[in-house]
């Protein structure tokens, strides 16, 4: 697509420069009107009139005008924005109305027309509205300066034959006209030139509400209101932050419930309420180009991502659901467990002591109940499924590419440089940075961090994450100290209580320990998320990144790093550490020489993984929708419980939606993380629970709907932005996707038991007829109980045991190699660390296979993009040569016929390519 003319480059490069200069171009726009006659501030209603015969409020009967209008008193002049403020009768209250005053002015200066609202007209009485209207001036040069595109002609490219299958989806489709509200068009980047070239039938209508509320918050970010301490004020954020206004904000078009009286009024919200946010529509597609007019690409990339990924996880879920009915079928010929629970097997093998001293010997069959549980997640199936979901990511990663690259096509985002949007300088940066360099680009004067402050300022920073880091490890420390210390109480408690003999088999102390452990780190997680959440918008502000993109992307990482290691770090530990360095009874590891570190269940720790695994995935998408539903509610419910009872004619639009909660710059944000942080659960540690894709799928079933409904119901309107991708969330799922093969293959390898008994049963196999007898009795190594030192010895032995066993590969105490590992115990382990190799190589081959078999882009994308283009600038170039034509025929001078020879020629030559 074209670039934006010289015109309008320069335009960028002046918002870019400095705090002084953004009041360039926005006094270009300056009202003619006589002096004095300015905008009187906050207790008057006043009506800005520039360029446009509007009648005076005096000549305007407010009753006759609905309250819930979108519009100016005129009903012509669209609401774009409304800034709310209210007299606090505080000390500041003097400079906060000097503030207004000159903020007000410089807006009606940079073209913009303001209406007030006094505070008695409000549901209230202490609210004030001052509402936003931009002319078609200003969103004719904003558009430029913002590169928007708009329509030039209609698409006519033929669409794309009809899947056969089609009418088997048509209980999922919803009506055409919500699907695609728009017609499709060839568009162009905007160009106050070339006006008569677009498709301009209402210049009232001509950019949608999203575009123009994009463009009213473009120049509140900028707009200045004095200078403070010898340096210039700007931007609506700072003005927010210091109390001058309570909140600045685009209206919603309607009442979610019901359409509007106003037959202007497009009722969008009303559609997507009814279509979308309902969450008995949760088997239907979602509109996602009604999303994207609404409330922007942004937000539309985001459903559009989150539907992809739930539409891939249904194939991961009945996968997964086949290999646990798989596990739950063979159940009973699990050889392993029918050991343990024969009572002249299990029943007859002393296992040595789970804690020193205060526990007592006990026997296998103990844990009967536990050992069958883990066969469910625990058999050949595993493998099968973590190599599946291997595969399963590279495929979900590369097909979303393929859908990112068809939405930009269909949405105008081919051209979008996120790069033209980003790399404007935040505002918090021109303000906080004082001195100034030449931009070796653009020859131009910006202001720049000083080296030195960046390093004193990324050390602070550095330093901060990383003890908020550690702050995590020493909780999971601390909860690990908790399962040692508490676990000799729960075997005494279930030994020496008799009504919890029942439920013992079920219940044992290794599960009640897992089970208590994971709520208390549950809650632990949740309370350092609270105190982090600020702490890390409070040191990426302190870095003062340069750009959008810059402070996002940072943010993102600090954030993802710290609930990385919060919600996993638990899941890692028991793992790949529980039950791994316990030492053998009489040579037992302790950690802090205090607490003797935890030994696996004799089924295996993978049980206990599953637990953890479910415990905090499942906790924390119940208590994430709690937090996304019912908390908006309640404080929606509780701010508007004495406005709702009011008539329409009382509560106006712009309060009903000031009564809203706010989405926020970095509402998308935490959605996103949510949704990233749950991938990571169902692809790092799915080989120990195959249900995990299942259990996601049916939150993120309810994911859409909540979120849906809340942006739509619970929520000011929010700004509408653009982007092309996800952004760096991309690049931390291909990462997330490249370790979880590593992880599953170590949980495969050293969590379950599955290459023990497969050794087992090809090299130490005892009968022939039924291979796999005898494990159990063959992975419990022998101890002599006349060995145990005091420290372990338990106080009673009743029975008079002689020797106990423990889970380990060692020789026997009769051996000249007494307690030393025996040559299984190396066997398995280059086994483990084979299967590890074979394994990750393998998933990766295929991987990188796979993602080099798909295109990123698919074929009749790319083949529309390039005909779109040829076709876009054939009208371009139509349009200068009949302009050349008009100014020939006209007589001027400087359109010379060589010119129009060369206007022609460069059609042709276009032609050609």
């Amino acid at each position: 697509m074209n670039r934006l003319g010289k015109r309008g480059n320069e335009t960028l490069i002046e918002m870019s420069l400095s705090a002084d200069d953004d009041i360039a171009i926005l006094t270009k726009f300056k009202p003619s009107q006589s002096e004095g006659e300015e905008c009187n501030g906050p207790l008057s209603e006043t009506i800005s009139t520039a360029g446009s015969e509007i009648p005076s409020s005096s000549e305007i009967d407010k009753r006759h005008q609905s309250k819930d209008s979108i519009f100016f008193r005129d009903g012509v002049r669209r609401i774009d924005f409304v800034l709310s403020y209210v007299d606090d009768f505080s000390k500041e209250l003097e400079k906060k109305l000097e503030r207004r005053k000159e903020f007000e002015s410089n807006l009606q200066k940079a073209g913009l027309e303001l209406e007030t609202e006094d505070k008695k007209e409000s549901e209230d009485g202490k609210i004030f509205f001052v509402k936003i209207h931009a002319p078609w001036e200003v969103l004719i040069t904003y558009a430029e300066v913002l590169n928007i595109k708009v329509p030039i002609k209609e698409n006519d490219i033929p669409s794309t034959v009809e899947n056969p299958l089609d009418c088997m989806l048509f209980p999922l489709r919803l009506p055409e006209k919500v699907m695609h509200p728009e017609p499709d068009y060839f568009t162009a980047p905007f160009s106050k030139d070339k006006q008569e070239l677009y498709l301009i039938n209402d210049e009232s209508t001509f950019f949608s509400p999203s575009m123009r509320n994009r463009i009213v918050n473009y120049i509140l970010t900028r707009c200045p209101y004095g200078t403070e301490e010898g340096k210039k004020k700007f931007g609506i954020k700072r003005l927010l932050n210091n109390g001058t206004y309570t909140a600045a904000y685009p209206l919603h078009d309607c009442q979610y419930w019901k359409k509007a009286n106003d037959p202007n009024c497009d009722n969008e919200r009303y559609t997507l309420y009814m279509e979308w946010a309902r969450f008995l529509r949760f088997y239907k597609e979602q509109p996602l180009d009604l999303i994207r007019k609404y409330y922007g690409e942004k937000i539309g990339i985001y459903f559009a991502w989150l539907g992809f990924y739930t539409e891939m996880l249904f194939l991961a879920a009945v996968v997964g659901l086949i290999c646990f009915l798989y596990g739950l079928f063979t159940m009973d010929e699990n050889m392993s467990s029918k050991e343990i629970c024969d009572p002249a097997i299990g029943g007859e093998i002393i296992m040595c002591p789970l804690c020193d001293q205060d526990c007592d010997y006990w026997r296998l069959n103990t844990t009967c109940q536990s050992s069958q549980y883990s066969h469910l997640f625990d058999n050949v199936a595993t493998l099968f499924f973590a190599i599946f979901m291997g595969i399963w990511v590279t495929l979900f990663l590369e097909f979303w590419k393929r859908r990112q690259a068809r939405l930009k096509y269909e949405w105008d985002l081919v051209d979008f440089e996120e790069e033209q949007q980003q790399l404007q300088l935040r505002p918090e940066y021109e303000a906080k940075c004082t001195q100034k360099k030449r931009n070796p680009v653009t020859q131009e004067m910006e202001p720049y961090l000083p080296l030195t402050s960046q390093a004193v300022r990324f050390c602070i920073s550095g330093t901060t994450v990383l003890f908020w880091v550690s702050l995590i490890i020493a909780s999971m420390i601390a909860v690990i100290v908790y399962r040692l210390a508490v676990y000799a109480a729960f075997a005494s408690l279930m030994e020496n209580t008799q009504t919890l003999q029942p439920i013992s088999g079920l219940l044992t102390p290794q599960l009640a320990t897992s089970v208590t452990a994971s709520c208390l780190n549950f809650v632990i997680i949740m309370i350092l998320n609270f105190f982090y959440e600020r702490i890390a918008i409070w040191i990426t502000d302190m870095e003062i990144p340069r750009t959008h993109m810059e402070y996002e992307n940072r943010l993102t990482m600090k954030m993802f790093l710290f609930q990385f290691v919060n919600y996993y770090s638990s899941c890692f530990y028991v793992a790949f550490f529980k039950g791994k360095f316990v030492g053998y009874p009489g040579a037992y590891t302790y950690m802090f020489n205090r607490w003797r570190n935890e030994e696996c269940d004799p089924a295996g720790c993978l049980i206990e993984l599953t637990t953890q695994l479910t415990i905090v995935m499942a906790g924390k998408q119940i208590w994430g929708n709690i937090q996304e539903a019912f908390v908006p509610w309640i404080c929606n419910w509780w701010g508007r419980r004495k406005a709702r009872n009011n008539p329409e004619n009382l509560y106006s639009r712009w309060e009903q939606d000031h009564d809203l909660q706010t989405f926020g710059a970095l509402g998308l944000f935490y959605e996103y993380l949510e949704m990233v942080i749950q991938f990571g659960f169902i692809t790092l540690f799915v080989a120990s629970f195959p249900l995990a894709p299942l259990l996601a799928l049916m939150n993120n079933i309810l994911e859409i709907r909540v979120d849906s409904w809340k942006l739509t119901t619970q929520y000011r309107r929010p700004v509408a932005a653009k982007a092309h991708s996800i952004g760096v969330w991309q690049e931390i799922l291909n990462g997330m996707a490249i370790l979880s093969v590593v992880t599953n293959a170590f949980i495969v390898a050293f969590t379950s038991d599955m290459i023990p008994r497969l050794v087992y049963y090809y090299a130490y196999y005892e009968n022939e007829d039924s291979p796999m007898s005898g494990y159990i009795n063959n992975s419990l190594s022998v101890f002599l109980i006349s060995d145990f030192p005091d420290r372990n010895k338990p106080k009673e032995n009743p029975e008079n045991f002689v020797i106990c066993r423990y889970r380990d590969y060692r020789y026997p105490p009769d051996h000249e190699r007494k307690y030393l590992h025996s040559m299984q115990f190396w066997h398995i382990l280059a086994a483990k660390l084979a299967f590890i190799i074979i394994m990750e190589h393998v998933v990766f081959i295929v991987k990188f296979f796979v993602a080099w078999m798909i295109p990123d882009v698919p074929a009749d994308v790319k083949a529309k993009i390039k005909r779109e283009k040829y076709l876009t600038q054939k009208i371009l170039h139509e349009y200068e040569l009949e302009k050349l034509k008009e100014r020939l025929c006209q007589g001027d001078k400087r359109a010379t016929e060589k010119e129009f020879i060369a206007t022609e020629g460069r059609m042709e030559l276009s032609r050609a390519m």
